[in-house]
């Protein structure tokens, strides 16, 4: 059995939209005032390795909390053509974005979700497009290079109530 880490360190300094926050790390106590080192972390719901769920792009839909820890583990395929869809099958893309071709006939089959790498950034009308129809998507994944055709992705999101996505710790089992 072989581990791929597939999620970005969190660190302070990345800003990805100019008009969103940027996520701040900073220390609230330490050893030498306190006897505790401890830091406090602000971070947007999309930030680094992160999962959108429906909510993200519709009112009154899903939200991290619907899905059960169960859907955290799934078996996974890397996308190179359209044959690669499968019902129920999460599907990796690493050097390819995912046009709205694609994204119909991800629709049509329903894999269990999709993620791009961090080479890729998400068209607005795609991600849209794929949420609305209850696809779940991942961002910003690293190290996809590394994938061999099958293997068996997890993610674990923070467990937070009605949120519309998370920040995720990801990697593959192969």
């Amino acid at each position: 059995m072989k581990i791929i880490d597939l999620s970005w360190i969190l660190k302070d300094w990345i800003e990805y939209y100019p008009w969103d926050p940027k996520t701040e790390i900073k220390n609230v106590e330490t050893i030498e005032q306190s006897w505790w080192n401890m830091k406090r972390l602000k971070i947007n719901s999309h930030d680094w390795t992160h999962v959108n769920v429906p909510i993200h792009s519709k009112i009154l839909w899903k939200t991290l909390d619907d899905y059960n820890i169960n859907d955290f583990i799934w078996k996974s395929v890397l996308y190179k053509n359209l044959d690669d869809i499968k019902n129920w099958i999460g599907l990796i893309f690493d050097d390819i974005d995912i046009s709205f071709g694609i994204a119909e006939k991800i629709v049509k089959i329903k894999p269990k979700f999709v993620w791009l790498s961090d080479k890729f950034e998400f068209n607005i009308e795609v991600e849209k497009y794929l949420l609305e129809n209850d696809i779940i998507s991942f961002e910003r994944l690293i190290n996809t290079d590394k994938l061999p055709k099958n293997f068996i992705f997890h993610w674990a999101p923070l467990k937070i109530e009605k949120w519309d996505g998370s920040p995720i710790r990801a990697y593959a089992i192969i």
